[in-house]
């Protein structure tokens, strides 16, 4: 569905709302509970009303955080699966690719100058760094890109930094493989070490969406319909305490003619 491509990046994001013991907020958000690990999760599309048949251009936002009852530092989230509804789709022809190694060192800043034309998506990641001193919360820009194609598949490639305790950017690569069935995407990605294994990963915010010319038309990289009433995300994430976390996130659309 249309959360199909935040994925990458994003999308672990999203997928955080499955998982034992969930509950929903007054609010609307997902709450997933495990021992003593929280984690809180939402997400949305515009627009909500979709045709049953023919995809047009939506924008995704969504958002997520991993956290503790007793405040202490959550395990780290070391690798994240997720699969799509098939009534989104990913168009990319004629939008620029960014090659990965190109955002290798680079900040937030010149990550988006060198490879402007390829980004689909932004937003914001945070983690939290165990240290001497304490804990420290970092934050970061997250950009999400289109990035080459692998072994035929399209990929999504996420940038983010930390300058805590010195400066590193990181560079996540998700190839987005089509499948049969319910869901019409998937995609898997390893999350990589944060400050090198002293940081975890706490939230996760971005929007995702583009429009782009090609052939003399304006095509959108994430386009949607409304079949069923129903757009679907399954997720699995993996933490390195040894829990695996699993289940869908579920969001309603306005089917039309």
């Amino acid at each position: 569905m249309t959360a199909k491509r935040a994925l990458a990046i994003a999308a672990l994001a999203f997928c955080l709302a499955a998982g034992g013991g969930g509950a929903r907020t007054a609010a609307g958000q997902v709450q997933v509970v495990a021992g003593n690990l929280v984690l809180r999760a939402d997400g949305g599309f515009q627009p909500r009303a979709l045709p049953r048949r023919r995809r047009v251009p939506i924008r995704f936002q969504g958002h997520a955080s991993i956290g503790t009852k007793d405040r202490s530092l959550p395990p780290a989230l070391r690798h994240v699966s997720l699969k799509f509804d098939r009534d989104g789709k990913l168009n990319t022809a004629g939008l620029p690719a960014c090659p990965p190694a190109r955002l290798e060192a680079k900040t937030a800043r010149q990550a988006r100058r060198v490879c402007r034309g390829a980004i689909v998506g932004r937003g914001r990641v945070s983690a939290a760094i165990g240290l001497f001193a304490g804990r420290i919360d970092v934050s970061s820009p997250l950009t999400v890109f289109n990035g080459p194609r692998i072994g035929g598949n399209p990929t999504v490639v996420a940038h983010a930094q930390t300058s805590v305790p010195i400066f590193q950017a990181y560079v996540v690569v998700a190839p987005i493989e089509r499948t049969r069935g319910t869901f019409g995407y998937r995609t898997s990605f390893d999350v990589p070490p944060i400050a090198g294994g002293a940081g975890v990963l706490t939230g996760v915010r971005g929007r995702l969406g583009r429009r782009f010319p090609h052939r003399g038309k304006r095509r959108s990289y994430i386009a949607a319909r409304c079949s069923d009433g129903i757009l679907q995300t399954f997720g699995l994430l993996y933490f390195a305490d040894g829990n695996v976390l699993s289940g869908s996130l579920f969001k309603p659309c306005d089917a039309r003619r």
